[in-house]
């Protein structure tokens, strides 16, 4: 069984290291240029992204509703739920910024590109999970800000204010403009998709180094021991087979979907997306110095996710060719 090496994982692990030792790169301009640089990157991504929106593809899956249903049901209901049991149990500020990481993680969007791409390898429902995965993205622009709302500070935050605002300008005024070019360059977006996926890695790329050089700066990561750490790691870890483990029972045993659509919500409901968790946590947290650590559980989800989603639809592919 082959694992396919995912270089985005060690730019990840680079750009830690490059706003460890090179956090000051982050003031270059009084604070504007790379401030600037995002917001121009974040309003490309979510451009091509309209871009490449397959109205056919979409169209096709169109029919099996309780699928759908489910898969959003259990990213943005289920999953902040599970996190959400764990909320009376916060004690301390720093408990308070731990479990708020990891509600973050949950509020998020579904993935798109490897969604549909773990699909595919696993023999699943693949219009199914384009929809999905595409849809959910859209959903998050307004379900994530709302979800998290409740547990921010609405003042230092500007929620209804700034927030959606950015989002607007950022994410979805350029989604809209890329869905009303889609006919005059739509096809050259598909055609050009690998290459633009490495443009959008590269600017998460520097949403990372961004927050982790802020986070440094102002020694956020002084204030946190190995504990907290690897606490979040064994979390994440639980967190991930907590969720697949309770999708894998409800597609099966309640809902009773079919083998393909049991796959495309177990893929689709099961994961998050950094892409989007790395916009929306620009807006969230804005001026937050703590920025790093609220995007750690998503990081290490992010990870983990890749790893063992790749593992399992190898499994269930060799498991499909095995039965005929």
């Amino acid at each position: 069984m082959k694992i396919k090496f995912d270089g985005f994982i060690v730019g990840l692990i680079l750009m830690i290291a490059a706003a460890y030792f090179f956090p000051q790169l982050i003031e270059l301009g009084g604070g504007t240029v790379i401030d600037r640089i995002l917001s121009i990157g974040v309003a490309a991504i979510f451009f091509f992204y309209g871009l490449k929106l397959s109205f056919q593809e979409i169209r096709m899956g169109l029919s099996n509703w309780r699928l759908h249903v489910s898969v959003q049901l259990f990213t943005f209901v289920c999953f902040p739920a599970l996190v959400l049991l764990f909320r009376p149990l916060v004690q301390s500020q720093l408990q308070e910024q731990f479990w708020l990481s990891f509600y973050f993680l949950a509020a998020l969007p579904s993935t798109v590109s490897s969604s549909v791409v773990m699909v595919a390898i696993a023999k699943g429902n693949i219009p199914a999970a384009i929809f999905n995965a595409s849809i959910s993205g859209l959903i998050g622009v307004a379900v994530t800000p709302l979800l998290m709302h409740f547990f921010l500070d609405v003042e230092q935050t500007s929620v209804f204010g700034e927030l959606y605002l950015g989002l607007v300008l950022e994410v979805l005024l350029p989604v809209i403009l890329g869905l009303v070019l889609q006919r005059y360059w739509g096809a050259w977006a598909r055609t050009y998709s690998s290459l633009l996926s490495k443009f959008d890695k590269a600017v998460i790329l520097l949403i990372v180094y961004a927050s982790f050089a802020e986070s440094f700066l102002n020694d956020v990561f002084t204030t946190v021991d190995p504990m907290y750490l690897i606490s979040l790691v064994v979390l994440v870890v639980l967190l991930f087979y907590t969720v697949y483990g309770l999708i894998l029972y409800l597609v099966h045993r309640v809902l009773r979907f079919n083998r393909e659509d049991q796959i495309t919500a177990l893929f689709c409901g099961s994961k998050k997306s950094l892409t989007h968790g790395s916009v929306f946590a620009k807006f969230l947290f804005a001026n937050d110095p703590r920025l790093g650590l609220f995007l750690l559980p998503l990081m290490v989800y992010h990870t983990f996710q890749i790893f063992v989603v790749t593992v399992i639809a190898q499994k269930m592919a060799r498991a499909r060719l095995e039965e005929r």
